[in-house]
């Protein structure tokens, strides 16, 4: 009897989590920010890649994997969670508890969309201001051959402060 091989595919494979993850830091390089995280996972949730540069916070992986996993979580941008959410702190809090604390709704969590619009992955990243981490996410999927959603960073993203 011959053995058949079973080969299990993610969304979003390894090849393109890194090139995302390399971009991001080289944008980060570029504009000088702050040392950053980044978590990117599949549409399932799984970590693919992550990079942490020398002088983040312990924290900066947590919070990281928070934005992504809240973005698949809730089929959007971490960016949209926030605007959405801003007066129904009961909500947040219900979704921090359902998610196991893995639910960080502040901008910097961007999904990853393919040809077809549809998810198959989130990035997260932490260690600059929100808007900050958020610019190095949409513009590093952009940069993969990939679609952002959000398509565009916010309009002021390179003036906001810790």
């Amino acid at each position: 009897m011959a053995e058949h091989l079973i080969s299990i595919h993610s969304s979003l494979d390894l090849t393109l989590a890194t090139r995302i993850t390399d971009e991001v830091l080289r944008l980060r390089q570029l504009h000088k920010l702050l040392p950053l995280a980044v978590a990117v996972l599949d549409a399932g949730g799984n970590l693919v890649s992550f990079r942490r540069e020398n002088g983040c916070g312990v924290l900066r992986f947590d919070i990281a994997l928070g934005k992504a996993w809240a973005s698949l979580g809730m089929g959007m941008a971490t960016r949209q969670i926030r605007d959405r959410l801003a007066t129904r702190p009961n909500f947040q809090s219900a979704l921090a508890a359902a998610s196991g604390g893995r639910f960080i709704p502040t901008p910097g969590g961007v999904l990853i969309l393919n040809s077809e619009h549809v998810a198959i992955g989130a990035v997260g990243i932490s260690g600059d201001a929100s808007e900050k981490d958020e610019f190095c996410a949409i513009e590093a999927i952009k940069a993969a051959g990939l679609q952002p959603e959000p398509a565009e960073p916010a309009p002021d993203w390179n003036t906001a402060g810790l």
